[in-house]
């Protein structure tokens, strides 16, 4: 897989592109957005690391030239915090926001979840007889199918899209509701409550991160 790291520190490129190295990608690198633009001219990039405070061209105004020739997955690394920047990246089209500091390990795990997501061939999950059909919006458990409502169906697509990494519930609410919704965070927890028991015995999938929200995290094999 190929990575396109883009941020003018070159200390931040140096630590991505070691992670990146031992997952066997293909890193490269620019260091503004007019170079990265040059880049995607004549590579094939899979995934895009995005910073947004950059000199000559900023991180929005690279991936609005980008998506005018080309969709690639863009994750944004910024070290601006501020609501209106993710809203403003989400708004844009962007698939994932990490604030620095960051962890590169959640980094690589956010990368890994994008590509997982945005691969048109994956419309299914399938772990030994739990399957979820995303396109057909059906989940079935050996020779049952379970009904769950559309939200609780939301809630276990958007927690496998993101598997192994802790989702709070701000996210969840977001994400599936959208951002104009003002409910309370127990919304997300009454809707977890529900869908566990409708999984009978795959409830344990979904697992609480404490203080955070929820994760969907498949049993490690001994």
């Amino acid at each position: 897989m190929n990575v396109l790291v883009v941020d003018d520190e070159k200390m931040i490129r140096e630590v991505i592109k070691e992670y990146c190295m031992y997952e066997k990608y293909v890193v490269f690198e620019a260091e503004n957005g007019i170079e990265a633009l040059s880049i995607l001219e004549k590579e094939n990039i899979d995934i895009i690391i995005l910073d947004i405070m950059m000199p000559k061209l900023d991180g929005f105004q690279t991936y609005q030239e980008l998506k005018k020739k080309k969709n690639i997955p863009t994750i944004i690394l910024s070290a601006r915090s501020e609501e209106y920047d993710k809203l403003l990246g989400f708004d844009l089209g962007i698939d994932d926001y990490l604030t620095k500091p960051f962890s590169p390990k959640e980094l690589i795990a956010r990368i890994k979840a994008v590509m997982k997501r945005t691969k048109k061939e994956e419309n299914q999950f399938v772990y030994q007889d739990f399957i979820v059909d995303f396109q057909g919006y059906t989940i079935q458990i050996g020779q049952k199918t379970i009904n769950v409502t559309p939200k609780e169906f939301e809630i276990l697509k958007y927690l496998i899209q993101n598997e192994n990494i802790a989702v709070s519930r701000e996210s969840l609410l977001s994400a599936i509701w959208g951002y104009d919704y003002y409910g309370e965070d127990r919304t997300i927890d009454t809707h977890i409550k529900m869908l566990r028991n409708n999984l009978g015995k795959y409830r344990n999938l979904i697992t609480t991160v404490r203080g955070v929200g929820y994760k969907f995290e498949i049993p490690k094999t001994k």
